[in-house]
């Protein structure tokens, strides 16, 4: 006999949102319908998020080289 029964995955668990007509241990087929939106590994900053007077005040304390900081980041990224 073949059910077919919707839910989803979760956290490492299967949540059903039917009940099963089975009561002892029944071997089951799982079929992901699709793949979950990956998340981005870095969020981006974009200008309409940018803040120059933010920036500023955050390195005001900072003494090396900002520029310098931006190319060794850039060249370790890659």
């Amino acid at each position: 006999m073949l059910v077919a029964v919707e839910g989803v995955y979760q956290n490492g668990q299967v949540y059903l949102h039917d009940k099963v007509p089975f009561e002892n241990e029944t071997k089951v087929i799982v079929t992901f319908l699709e793949a979950p939106a990956m998340k981005p590994k870095h969020k981006r900053l974009t200008l309409a998020n940018f803040s120059f007077r933010k920036t500023r005040e955050a390195l005001k304390d900072y003494k090396g080289s900002f520029s310098e900081e931006v190319i060794k980041e850039r060249r370790e990224s890659l």
